[in-house]
């Protein structure tokens, strides 16, 4: 049986999941999506491309080194996307950014289906350092697809205002 914070944790997940997934639609259906992903509000800042590709790479993170301390699936994506890396120019498709949303969030649904009462008061090994056990990284986790979909979302308007959508 899967415990209260965890059910509450997964549904808050699959509402914010749907804000994500309808950003990207939105994204489809314009003339050139592939430029509204690489778009830039300002140089240095983070793509739409980036945001929501980072969303799904922190997720695999927590899924699997945070949580289990096991390696991450997408070797080749962690470093472009993980917290603190500089999103460069090279745009990922949507197809791309769809699979790692789904299967990273495949992986986060098994590995939180595996928790009991006791290990949310767990510190992971990594988060020692700040204190954080898992129930707060639950928090943390569901909180940072928002931050990361307003951002995408905020983006994406300027795109269209700047007349490019």
């Amino acid at each position: 049986m899967a415990l209260p914070q965890i059910d509450f944790t997964l549904s808050l997940m699959d509402f914010f999941r749907e804000r994500t997934l309808a950003t990207l639609a939105t994204i489809e259906k314009l003339p050139e999506p592939a430029r509204a992903l690489g778009w830039r509000a300002a140089p240095g800042r983070a793509h739409i491309g980036w945001q929501v590709m980072h969303i799904g790479i922190t997720e695999e993170l927590f899924a699997t080194e945070r949580f289990l301390g096991t390696p991450p699936a997408y070797a080749d994506l962690v470093p472009r996307f993980k917290g603190g890396s500089t999103p460069d120019d090279n745009i990922p498709k949507l197809s791309a950014i769809r699979d790692v949303l789904a299967q990273s969030r495949e992986h986060l649904r098994k590995t939180l289906s595996q928790l009991t009462e006791k290990d949310l008061a767990t510190i992971p090994a990594v988060f020692k350092e700040r204190g954080i056990n898992i129930a707060k990284a639950l928090q943390i986790i569901v909180w940072h697809e928002a931050h990361h979909q307003g951002q995408a979302h905020g983006t994406l308007n300027l795109f269209k205002a700047s007349g490019g959508g």
